[in-house]
């Protein structure tokens, strides 16, 4: 899990996640109450791949991919 600041300063919490036929995705939570829970997909061949992605993505890529999210169907 990582935490980063989006461009109106609201905090972010972000996890790759696995929906019920394999595609994995960024899930978006946020830390305060506002905005929804979103989410975009993710290129890794696996979870393991996914969650090391996240290890390499700065703060800036992360709210590139909040940016590319929609809100998470729950």
């Amino acid at each position: 899990m990582r935490r980063f600041d989006d461009d109106e300063g609201r905090s972010w919490e972000v996890v790759a996640g696995r929906e019920s036929w394999g595609a994995l995705f960024a899930i978006f939570v946020p830390v305060a109450a506002g905005p929804d829970v979103r989410q975009a997909p993710l290129v890794a061949a696996s979870y393991e791949e996914a969650v090391a992605l996240f290890d390499r993505l700065d703060d800036g890529a992360l709210r590139d991919l909040l940016a590319r999210s929609e809100p998470k169907q729950l």
